[in-house]
């Protein structure tokens, strides 16, 4: 992904995003680094947020089943360092890093969940991988199809492609989980919403007014406010995966996330969001190991060491 495409996508989608009545600003990260939300801070962006439950410790059960991490795993020591506290991983590619464990699920207790990015996928040789490998019952589909410089796909575009993830999941028993959308670059569409009416209104006129089968939605948020965006998508009556977060507030208005301690503060309050409220499924985190880690986002150091960031992750409440 390109930090400059990203970066100028958050200056135009400030106003945008404010002006939509979300109540939250700033664009998201793909799946690659990028970008730095520069809007507007706090606001809930709503008042229909689902009834929330706390936490509650079950037990024998150590770690949290919708806890994610949003990175290309291959190392087995960072699979040792991540598996106390991590459930599952996923690398915007349709099947795992050739050098990670074959053992993940059963060693580490981590599920690898593969995705179709964009609608250029061989059916048939994601069919064979899914029925050879049971155990994955669910596929994450289009990685921001309303961003420029990722799957890029207009709703038309998408709904089009829709009837061949449908007839994968009907040949296989997965569940969809998708689109992943975002706020975006695409003209006409960045608002999320917007790029989601016009995807169903799409669909159901190409199919006799059937509604897509979409199984969960997902979505991608580096700022604050999540439950107010999650709060915006709840009208299409699906859970969610929170595929992508942490919280990349820019600018100098006082709010931006600068140090270890602010991030940390914002995983605590995301992943609150996430574990308690009841129409989120699955949750990662963005994400693994980054060079230039300017937004103090990274889990793992060293191979197979976690930062002081990475180390909170795995210990919070669930």
């Amino acid at each position: 992904m390109l930090t400059t495409t990203r970066f100028l996508a958050t200056l135009s989608l400030t106003f945008a995003l404010t002006a939509c009545g979300g109540g939250e600003g700033g664009a998201v990260n793909p799946g690659t680094p990028g970008g730095n939300p520069t809007a507007p801070h706090g606001g809930t962006g709503g008042s229909t947020s689902p009834v929330t439950t706390p936490p509650v410790a079950t037990p024998g059960v150590t770690k949290s089943a919708k806890r994610g991490i949003a990175y290309d795993l291959a190392s087995k020591a960072d699979f040792i360092a991540l598996a106390p506290g991590v459930s599952w991983w996923y690398n915007w590619a349709s099947r795992p890093s050739a050098s990670a464990p074959d053992d993940a699920a059963t060693t580490y207790a981590m599920d690898f969940m593969p995705m179709l990015w964009n609608d250029n996928f061989d059916s048939a040789a994601v069919e064979s991988w899914l029925l050879a490998h049971p155990k994955v019952k669910y596929v994450l589909l289009l990685n921001e199809p309303n961003l420029t410089d990722q799957a890029n796909l207009t709703p038309a575009a998408a709904a089009a492609a829709w009837p061949r993830y449908e007839a994968i999941a009907a040949r296989t028993g997965v569940k969809l989980v998708g689109p992943t959308i975002t706020w975006g670059t695409m003209p006409g569409y960045a608002d999320p919403v917007v790029w989601l009416d016009a995807f169903y209104t799409a669909y159901r006129a190409a199919n006799a007014n059937r509604d897509p089968r979409i199984d969960y939605l997902a979505f991608h948020w580096y700022d604050y406010g999540l439950g107010g965006q999650l709060d915006r998508l709840a009208k299409y009556g699906k859970p969610f995966w929170v595929t992508e977060f942490a919280n990349w507030h820019g600018g100098t208005d006082g709010a931006q996330i600068d140090t270890v301690e602010k991030q940390k503060r914002q995983m605590q309050e995301m992943v609150a969001i996430c574990e308690q409220r009841t129409d989120v499924f699955r949750y990662a985190w963005f994400t693994g190991r980054w060079r230039d880690d300017v937004h103090y986002t990274s889990l793992l150091a060293a191979d197979g060491e976690l930062t002081e960031l990475g180390k909170y992750y795995l210990n919070l409440p669930f």
